[in-house]
């Protein structure tokens, strides 16, 4: 009784090891596969999906106003320029490392709970 009740835990274990081997490596061949296969084929569907008439530089007409200055191109830089700035705080690099001084506690100290007290 005690022997057969050894072979089905063995048995068991057993299983349970070639059951986990399978989805692992059914797992990282889909993985594989997938990379190989599927990926390529979902970037080519995206690219006809996505494709356009793509514009040239010389295709692009430049509409002129006459009411944008140079001198509101310079506003609106400056503005940006300043607004940028703003966002860091300039601070002192200097470190100044001090030594605290720890004194000795025995109420913190580990050396009394490990002894074997019976």
């Amino acid at each position: 009784m005690l022997m057969k009740l050894y072979i089905d835990q063995i048995s068991e274990g057993y299983v349970i090891l070639m059951t986990g081997l399978i989805i692992v490596f059914s797992a990282l061949l889909t993985l594989s596969l997938f990379f190989k296969y599927g990926l390529p084929i979902m970037l080519y569907i995206y690219k006809i999906i996505t494709k356009g008439r793509d514009k040239k530089i010389q295709d692009i007409s430049v509409e002129i106003d006459e009411k944008f200055t140079g001198e509101i191109a310079a506003a609106i830089s400056t503005a940006i320029h300043l607004y940028l700035n703003e966002q860091h705080d300039n601070e002192n690099a200097i470190l100044t490392i001090k030594q605290a001084r720890k004194l000795y506690s025995p109420w913190s100290s580990k050396i009394y709970g490990t002894q074997n007290r019976l």
